[in-house]
Formats: structure tokens, C-alpha cells, sequence
């Protein structure tokens, strides 16, 4: 997921780290940026799409998929020249999706308001 000013705070007293990191939910679009702070729940090296390996932080987040509600791990990484802010691998659609690669928008679209602003205008 597309994550920028990242930090790392100080374990509290129940000795869990947690980050805080902003990210903006529309895709193309600087508008109603986020501060989220979550625990992390691991860090793990990722390896991208051209090779490089890099070291990501990973925390625990409800996900609405196609209509149903999941908890999917998410690697947190700057992402602003990529054309998706966020990807959703494997192991969360394993929670009882199925990928038809023929077809498109089996989940339904998102109502035309919503697609509007996630082009960025």
C-alpha cells in the first residue's frame, strides 16, 4: 500500500511498536490524505518488480473486498510512481476469492462520484 512519512514510535507499555504513516486514498489525487497509526506486525523483505530487494514494514488492516470485509497484511512502501496505490497479493485473496482473469469488475464498480474522484478530478 502506498505509505509516505513513515514513523516508527516507541514501543508503549504493552511493548508494541507502532507506526504512523499518511496516505492519500484516491488514486492520482493529493486530496483527503490520512494519518493512520498501527501496530506493526512485521517486517519483511520485498522484493519489487524490477528486483530490488527492500525492507518493509508490515501491519494488519480491514479491507473491503468485492463487498465483504477481510483482514489483509500490508506491506508499506512509497509507491508515487507506480500506477496503483495499492496491490492486493495472494494471501489475501486466498480468504475465499477467486480470480477470473477474463473478466472484469466482478465485484461490482465503484459508484460513479467515487470513480470520479479517484481518477483525480
Amino acid at each position: 500500500m502506498h505509505a509516505f512519512d513513515l514513523q516508527v514510535l516507541p514501543p508503549g507499555v504493552d511493548g508494541v511498536e507502532t507506526v504512523r504513516f499518511s496516505l492519500r486514498p484516491w488514486q492520482g489525487s493529493d486530496d483527503d490524505t490520512v494519518i493512520v497509526e498501527c501496530p506493526i506486525f512485521d517486517r519483511r523483505a520485498v522484493r519489487s518488480s524490477s528486483g530490488h530487494t527492500e525492507q518493509r514494514i508490515v501491519v494488519l488492516m480491514e479491507v473491503m473486498l468485492a463487498g465483504r470485509e477481510i483482514t489483509a497484511e500490508m506491506t508499506l512502501s512509497n509507491r508515487d510512481t507506480m500506477g496503483f496505490r495499492m496491490l492486493i497479493g495472494r494471501e489475501a485473496l486466498r480468504q475465499g476469492f477467486i480470480i477470473d482473469p477474463a473478466r472484469s469488475f466482478l465485484g461490482g464498480r465503484a459508484p460513479k462520484d467515487v470513480r470520479h474522484v479517484n481518477r483525480g478530478g
